[in-house]
C-alpha cells in the first residue's frame, strides 16, 4: 500500500491552482499560444480562458498577459504566472520528500509525543548555502539545530521567534510556534 497526495495552493480556503493548472500555465510558457496550449492538453479554448480569469480573479493580478497582431503575438505568462509555478513547484516538492521520508511524519506531528517537543527562542540564524544553522534558547541553556536553508526560509525563522525543538534520537528538529507568536508570548 502506498500513500497518495494532491496539491493545490489556496487564499482564504478558496482554492487558486493545482496540478492541472500548474500544466496549463507551463505548456502556455511552452507554446506561447493559448490555442497552442489547449490543442496540446485537449481541452477547450472557452474552459482554459475561464480557468485563467478564475485564478487572476482569485489573485487580483494576471498570471498571462495576450499581444494581438505583429510577429510578436500570442499568448505569455506574467511574473504573477511565473512566480504561482515556482511556489507550486517548491510545495509539491516539499510535500513529495515529506511522504517519501518516513522520519517526516514526525514532523507532521503524527507520531511525537509531547516530552519530546521543547518550547524554545531562536537567538540566531546563521544561512550559509544550503544549511542553516538555528540557535535555540532553552532555558538555562541552548543548543544548535543545523537544517536546510530552504527550510529556514519555509518556515519564516528569524531571531526573536517562538519555536519548539523536537527531540528526536538522531537529530532536533524545529517547528515554529505562530500561534504563540502572534499572541506575542515568549
Amino acid at each position: 500500500m502506498e500513500t497518495k497526495t494532491k496539491v493545490w495552493l489556496a487564499e482564504d480556503g478558496e482554492p487558486i491552482i493545482g496540478e492541472g493548472k500548474v500544466e496549463l500555465l507551463k505548456t502556455i510558457d511552452e507554446e506561447k499560444s493559448l490555442r497552442k496550449a489547449c490543442m496540446k492538453m485537449d481541452i477547450s479554448y472557452k474552459h482554459a480562458w475561464n480557468v485563467l480569469n478564475k485564478i487572476s480573479e482569485r489573485l487580483g493580478k494576471d498570471v498571462v498577459t495576450t499581444v494581438r497582431g505583429g510577429k510578436n503575438q500570442g499568448t505569455f505568462l506574467t511574473e504573477e504566472g511565473r512566480r504561482l509555478i515556482r511556489e507550486y513547484e517548491m510545495n509539491r516538492k516539499f510535500i513529495n520528500n515529506t511522504m517519501e521520508d518516513e522520519g517526516s511524519w514526525e514532523n507532521l506531528g503524527l507520531v511525537i509525543s509531547a516530552r519530546n517537543k521543547i518550547p524554545a527562542k531562536v537567538i540566531k540564524v546563521e544561512k550559509d548555502g544550503l544549511v542553516a544553522k538555528v540557535r535555540l534558547e532553552i532555558n538555562p541553556s541552548a543548543l544548535t539545530s543545523v537544517i536546510t536553508s530552504e527550510a529556514v526560509e519555509r518556515l519564516d525563522i528569524k531571531e526573536g521567534d517562538n519555536v519548539f525543538a523536537i527531540v528526536k534520537s538522531t537529530e532536533v528538529l524545529i517547528g515554529i510556534d505562530k500561534k504563540r507568536q502572534e499572541e506575542g508570548q515568549d
